[in-house]
């Protein structure tokens, strides 16, 4: 064997083709398959539905129906109408219960669905926010049910306790409809904060408190009128009246876009008072402490939200 057949020999011999067609990655699913499994769990979902094959807890809340449907439908809203900004996630509890008090503003309560859906898709645990609410809201048809299907439950101390021992995320607008129901020219300052059961909630099961504000909801409906006798008539806190409502009619429901920022404030702990909870001194200065936390995170939230327009 000369020189160029030792060479020859020498030389590698390139791998097997069917080697080659072995370790290349598998073709990508055709579009058509990707449509029929999208149509495959949109129709399991509706049988699920019609059979009443799911789960709701004790208190309603039903999460295939929010995950699939109630969320999808606000995500739009926040991301790209409001552009909602979220701070200090950090400080929501990433297994344990809390209890979350906000600000609460805007004519139509769009702020509680924007921060429910923020500790959602925030939240490195995509934890869920039960929301406690007015009696009115349990009393419209149709918004009842859908408010019962997204968590809600009835602002009382008996509920709001248990779901913090089952160690649930609480959310509560100590404001009510005092700060919902406000003027536009009252934007950003506070309500009063009612008799602070909220706070007995926290002390009882001995939950932190985070304290969240929320700027931008001011801004989607601006009140500039309330029409009281009619409120009167229809049964209602108030009948608002905006730049666009109710002169445009359907039209003047369609909230205007206005830049968000939620922050949630560092826990204002309950362990050191617990032993107190039944103290109205002790409650009044705790939910003092956590509104002004607020009002104060509100004038900050303002002032960087100026710099940068």
């Amino acid at each position: 064997m000369n020189d160029f057949d030792n060479r020859a020999a020498a030389r590698p011999r390139p791998a097997p083709l069917r080697s080659l067609r072995a370790v290349a990655p598998p073709p990508e699913p055709p579009e058509s398959d990707a449509w029929e499994r999208r149509v495959a769990g949109a129709l399991a979902f509706l049988r699920r539905r019609i059979t009443g094959d799911y789960e709701v807890d004790e208190f309603g809340f039903d999460r295939e129906l929010t995950d699939a449907v109630l969320h999808p439908l606000l995500r739009p809203l926040y991301r790209d109408w409001f552009r909602v900004e979220v701070r200090g996630i950090e400080n929501v509890p990433e297994k344990s219960a809390a209890l979350i008090v906000a600000n609460h503003s805007g004519t139509v309560a769009l702020d509680a669905l924007m921060l429910a859906l923020a500790v959602h898709d925030e939240h490195p645990e995509q934890r869920y926010l039960r929301l406690l609410g007015a009696d009115l809201v349990f009393r419209i048809p149709f918004v009842s049910e859908l408010a019962r299907k997204h968590g809600s439950t009835l602002a009382c101390n008996p509920d709001a306790e248990r779901l913090l021992k089952a160690g649930e995320l609480v959310g509560v607008f100590p404001e009510g409809f005092k700060g919902v129901g406000k003027l536009y020219k009252d934007r950003y300052r506070l309500q009063r904060f009612g008799r602070g059961g909220f706070v007995s909630a926290a002390l009882h099961t001995r939950v932190p408190i985070i304290p969240v504000s929320i700027v931008g909801a001011e801004e989607i409906y601006p009140m500039i009128g309330n029409f009281k006798p009619l409120a009167r008539l229809l049964g209602t806190p108030y009948f608002p009246i905006t730049p666009t409502f109710p002169w445009l009619g359907p039209l003047g429901l369609i909230p205007l876009p206005s830049k968000w920022y939620i922050e949630f404030g560092k826990p204002v702990p309950t362990e050191p008072v617990a032993d107190d909870a039944d103290d109205p001194l002790v409650v009044f200065n705790l939910a003092d402490q956590v509104r002004e936390t607020i009002q104060q995170t509100l004038h900050e939230l303002l002032d960087v939200r100026d710099a940068e327009s």
